[in-house]
């Protein structure tokens, strides 16, 4: 396995590999590697000859008072998870080599640009996540899209658990015309349903515990909406309630349709997403479900 830290050095084995007409999936990640990435990486690994993953805290994706500079890098455990999986390529490059420039050293992810060429996905990047992050999304299409130009691939995977910036990407993609197939993971789940996240790390053994209330919770709406409820705002408002009571300060959570527009009587494709804080740690997770004719 190869671990890469210059785009320079990564174009010039993407070129060989490309000339050996092997075909490349790539999952990018921002590290701290846990088994729902792997599961990841290996379904990539099944689509492709070659496997690349990166592995870079994007600072153009948290705002102020978020928690980059806290955010856990693991590299040397991570390269030795992806080593064992049989992964070919890992990209983990610095700020500098993929912003030269744009954030000075030590300042707040959110103070520190002045990257001006950015992708920007109006619309769909501007609710839920995007309200209570503006600007996150602008910040992972971006990242995703450099990266794409780097790393070249044929086909990437992402999970499903940040479901509105997998819509994101898709739309990105088909619009600007990348030539990339973007495939989509189930979400990985701790045994108490919990959603796999890196930021579970910020989480005590209490917490972990109390966390399976968001999945549950999601889990209640969804089986109201199976049996025939359609009045959405009583249905996110009760959900509210019940993670107020389980400890939760919520963000949002709501009945969208699996394109994120909002839901009618006739709605049979649907997606209920929510965010939440526990203590300091904010939890996102989503189910999505198809209703009954």
């Amino acid at each position: 396995m190869q671990v890469i830290h210059t785009i320079k050095q990564l174009r010039e084995v993407i070129l060989a590999c490309k000339e050996a007409g092997k075909k490349i999936a790539f999952v990018p990640t921002m590290g701290n590697l846990h088994a729902g990435h792997l599961q990841l990486v290996s379904l990539a690994q099944t689509k492709a000859e070659i496997m690349v993953c990166s592995i870079f805290v994007n600072p153009l994706q948290f705002g102020d008072g978020e928690d980059f500079d806290k955010y856990p890098k693991t590299l040397k455990d991570d390269t030795r998870q992806l080593q064992l999986l049989g992964c070919d390529i890992v990209f983990a490059p610095s700020v500098d080599e993929m912003y030269p420039g744009s954030f000075n050293a030590g300042s707040d992810a959110g103070k520190a640009g002045v990257m001006q060429s950015q992708i920007v996905v109006p619309g769909i990047s501007d609710i839920l996540e995007g309200a209570s992050r503006p600007g996150h999304f602008t910040g992972v299409a971006t990242v995703v899209g450099k990266l794409f130009n780097m790393v070249q691939p044929d086909l990437a995977v992402f999970g499903e658990k940040d479901y509105q910036q997998l819509l994101v990407i898709k739309r990105f993609v088909n619009e600007l015309c990348f030539p990339v197939e973007i495939l989509s993971h189930p979400i990985v789940r701790e045994e108490n349903g919990l959603a796999m996240s890196s930021r579970n790390g910020y989480l005590n053994t209490e917490q972990k515990q109390q966390a399976a209330a968001l999945y549950q919770t999601l889990q209640s709406v969804a089986q109201k909406l199976q049996s025939g409820s359609q009045d959405y705002p009583q249905l996110e408002q009760e959900a509210v309630k019940q993670l107020q009571q389980a400890g939760f300060k919520p963000d949002y959570i709501q009945i969208r349709n699996t394109d994120l527009s909002q839901p009618t009587s006739d709605s049979k494709q649907l997606v209920i997403l929510a965010a939440a804080w526990l203590g300091n740690t904010r939890l996102i997770d989503n189910i999505q479900l198809s209703l009954q004719s």
